[in-house]
């Protein structure tokens, strides 16, 4: 029934590199009447769940400027559409940049579907992969733009404390954590 939702007229208010605030006239499959709605348009992004050989997750510490504070999260970043890259490629290029791991010889990229971010305001579709196992590379050089303060490796018993806790509190990674959870393939905890 998507084919029943009919834009009637939208209005642009802002536009960047990353978004586009417009406020579109929607009829919608159970309303003839247009509905005024204010939506924020985003590049689609990539989340990725680095898994070591050992079943330790990798994580990033970054600064997020919008809340104020630097958050334990997995690697992402949006998906640049000019560069014409795959999501997959997409995915490979953040775990190097923001992380400093890359795929091991033998490693996999499993896709594992999408999620939207929020879809109250914005249609922002975030990616979901698995990357397993991984190893650091052995040139990385951490990229000062990115606001990234620390990567570690946990424990799968540390990331669910740590959920727990409110430590991990991003949608990325929460929607992330959910998925492998509800796909079994969260690394058996050993410790």
């Amino acid at each position: 029934m998507k084919d029943s939702w009919e834009t009637v007229s939208s209005e642009p208010h802002f536009a960047n590199a990353h978004l586009q605030v417009v406020t579109d006239h929607v009829r919608t499959p159970s309303c003839s009447l247009p509905r005024t709605w204010t939506i924020v348009h985003r590049k689609a992004a990539v989340i990725i769940a680095p898994v070591m050989r050992d079943g330790r997750i990798v994580l990033i510490r970054q600064e997020r400027i919008p809340i104020r504070a630097a958050i334990w999260e997995m690697p992402s970043g949006q998906i640049d559409g000019p560069v014409h890259e795959t999501a997959e490629q997409v995915a490979l290029r953040e775990l190097r940049e923001e992380a400093g791991y890359e795929l091991a010889k033998d490693g996999q990229l499993i896709a594992l579907g999408h999620y939207f971010t929020s879809p109250g305001f914005t249609d922002e579709r975030g990616h979901f992969f698995l990357a397993r196992p991984v190893e650091p590379c052995s040139n990385y050089v951490r990229d000062e733009s990115e606001s990234i303060l620390d990567c570690r490796a946990f424990t799968v018993n540390d990331i669910r404390r740590m959920i727990a806790e409110n430590e991990i509190c991003d949608a990325n990674t929460l929607s992330l954590w959910a998925r492998l959870s509800a796909r079994d393939l969260l690394p058996v905890d050993e410790r």
